[in-house]
């Protein structure tokens, strides 16, 4: 069974999905994270992000292994340094490849093929698992979610002001809604939960018996 979660930044994607999956027994497919990891060995390389050839030639060459709780990048764990403000800020470049995005794709359904996977981003009802048995849109308040990530950052140990959080992810926001591909796309078959008012705990069993009525 597949069970996709799609949803705006900051709508905690992650981390109910990640925790859904242990609730489940299911794997969890983080997506964003080959995107993020396809960046970071860019510019660890010296890359430049707008040269979308040499960005693509770096894609090509990685073997981005993901595990429920791991990200791992030619077998070195990255799973903390995709994380920070700048990669998240940058991470479009790859995202909005067709065909790195092509690629990492295709990956992503080989990774799920024939098992039960919680898989979670912008466009896995829609256009990555079009035929998922389950498809939930998850989605918050803007300055919910903006709040979220604040602390988030802030517990990772990042400077950072909610101001910033918020306009980062405004800019982001109008990104999403208008990339010529892996644009946010509500599934139209997908139940939309929305998180304001809901403790992590409350989401995770929402989610939960949701994918419920449709086993």
């Amino acid at each position: 069974m597949i069970v996709t979660i799609d949803g705006p930044a900051g709508a905690g994607k992650s981390s109910a999905a990640r925790a859904l999956a242990r609730r489940l027994g299911f794997h969890f497919l983080d997506t964003g994270a080959m995107y993020r990891a396809v960046v970071f060995m860019a510019l660890e390389q010296g890359v430049e992000l707008d040269d979308s050839d040499a960005l693509e030639r770096v894609a090509a060459g990685l073997d981005i292994e993901l595990s429920d709780d791991a990200v791992l990048v030619d077998g070195r764990d990255v799973t903390r340094a995709i994380r920070t403000v700048a990669i998240t800020s940058a991470t479009r470049y790859a995202a909005d490849h067709p065909n790195i995005r092509a690629r990492l794709v295709e990956l992503q359904r080989a990774a799920a093929e024939g098992q039960d996977f919680v898989t979670e981003g912008r466009d896995q009802g829609s256009i990555v698992f079009p035929d998922a048995e389950c498809k939930i849109f998850l989605t918050a308040s803007e300055r919910v979610r903006a709040e979220r990530r604040y602390h988030d950052l802030m517990a990772r140990g990042e400077t950072v002001t909610l101001e910033e959080v918020l306009e980062k992810q405004h800019e982001r926001d109008e990104r999403d809604a208008t990339r010529p591909i892996g644009a946010l796309i509500q599934a139209p078959d997908a139940v939309v939960l929305n998180t304001d008012g809901m403790s992590p705990d409350e989401v995770v069993d929402r989610l939960y018996e949701i994918v419920q009525q449709h086993k």
